[in-house]
């Protein structure tokens, strides 16, 4: 009986590490991608017309939450 509380410990600090290494290799990932994304974020800062472009999404950003804020009061009152 002893043998089988042993092997099933066993186990259990097997499974444990593996989902170490899991949550281990996730959160490398997770800051693989965040590296990417700065790179990124930054690299397209260097391009000319980003100022422009910036202020073409703020506009259109705009547009759409007010189209949004129109639709929710219909939605409201057709409950």
């Amino acid at each position: 009986m002893k043998g089988q509380k042993q092997s099933k410990t066993d186990l259990l600090e097997k499974r444990q590490q593996a989902l170490i290494k899991v949550v281990q290799q996730l959160l490398d990932e997770n800051a693989y991608l965040k590296d990417l994304s700065v790179g990124t974020l930054e690299t397209i800062k260097q391009m000319p017309d980003y100022e422009d472009a910036i202020e073409k999404l703020k506009t259109k950003v705009a547009e759409e939450s007010s189209k949004a804020e129109e639709v929710k009061p219909l939605e409201a009152t057709s409950n």
